[in-house]
């Protein structure tokens, strides 16, 4: 297949992205991942297909979803319509009548040129501020052909591009992915396998393979550590990713990702509950620690602009 027309599934093309890789960005997250952290802030990126999403505080109930559905997958609830979501088809024929937006599908099928055509219509603010094209999730290593399809483009016109990724994926995907990209963000969440196992749904070791391969490679690295007050923030494994990042690729920056729950409104919408409800946003004391534990190793570490957390 020509790969200007490799289809992939994406979910959302943010432009005008300041803190996903160097300079002005476009970030295209993909739709599938192989971890489900406790933490996601985009639960719509889990599932690699399309899903139907509710926004019940926009809707009406005004029933004409119930009426027109083709699965009788809605029905009309006291707080609003409930979704089954195993007779749900993602057809589409309820979005479509859904005058007050109520009603969406997160996810759709694109070709690498179809989104290439909007990451292009930035590009004078790349050459002005070495800014780029990234690719994020989701998990990009889960549809390398499409990434490497649009990465491709990207380098063919001069656009900076930039992996961001989990690590967790095959070599094969990683090799696909890796010919095209200038810059990786790579998620580090816990330097313990069974902890992270707990927190994410897998281990860690290929994810640790796979950064050693990637750091073999030469090509420029930025670890993120996501920071979640009693799981991945604690002294013992900030210290743990410290020394692993000290020992595998030490001329990386480290980007802390301070806990938030931006995230926990989009649960409900995709038919998940939140597992994070109480946990507390981390105090400027903690943030400020969790910064001293990497540059006591000798890391430089900092804190992005904006509230960024996967």
């Amino acid at each position: 297949m020509e790969y200007t027309s490799i289809e992939g599934i994406v979910f959302n093309i943010q432009r005008y992205s300041i803190d996903d890789g160097p300079g002005i960005r476009t970030t295209v997250f993909l739709k599938g991942c192989p971890l489900v952290c406790l933490w996601c802030s985009n639960p719509e990126s889990q599932s690699p297909l399309p899903q139907l999403s509710y926004r019940y505080t926009t809707c009406v109930k005004c029933g004409t979803c119930v009426k027109v559905c083709p699965t009788e997958a809605v029905a009309m609830g006291d707080d609003g319509i409930k979704i089954d979501r195993g007779k749900c088809t993602v057809c589409g024929t309820c979005v479509k009548k859904c005058l007050p937006e109520a009603l969406s599908i997160s996810g759709k099928k694109m070709t690498t040129q179809a989104v290439y055509n909007i990451v292009k219509r930035d590009k004078d603010y790349y050459d002005q501020g070495g800014g780029g094209c990234t690719c994020s999730g989701g998990e990009l290593l889960s549809q390398p052909d499409f990434v490497a399809g649009l990465f491709r483009l990207c380098r063919e016109n001069g656009i900076h591009t930039t992996a961001d990724t989990c690590g967790f994926g095959s070599r094969a995907a990683l090799d696909k992915v890796i010919e095209y990209t200038d810059l990786f963000y790579y998620d580090l969440k816990h330097f313990d396998p069974e902890a992270h196992l707990r927190c994410t749904g897998k281990d860690n070791k290929l994810i640790l393979d796979n950064l050693r391969y990637i750091a073999r490679s030469g090509i420029p690295i930025v670890i993120r550590v996501p920071l979640i007050p009693g799981l991945t923030c604690t002294d013992e494994n900030l210290d743990g990713i410290a020394r692993i990042v000290k020992e595998i690729t030490p001329d990386s920056p480290v980007s802390l990702l301070p806990y938030h729950e931006y995230g926990a409104n989009k649960y409900p919408m995709v038919g998940y509950t939140y597992p994070l409800s109480d946990v507390p946003a981390l105090t400027e004391e903690e943030k400020k620690h969790a910064g001293e534990v990497f540059e006591s190793c000798g890391l430089p570490a900092r804190f992005p602009d904006t509230n960024t957390q996967k």
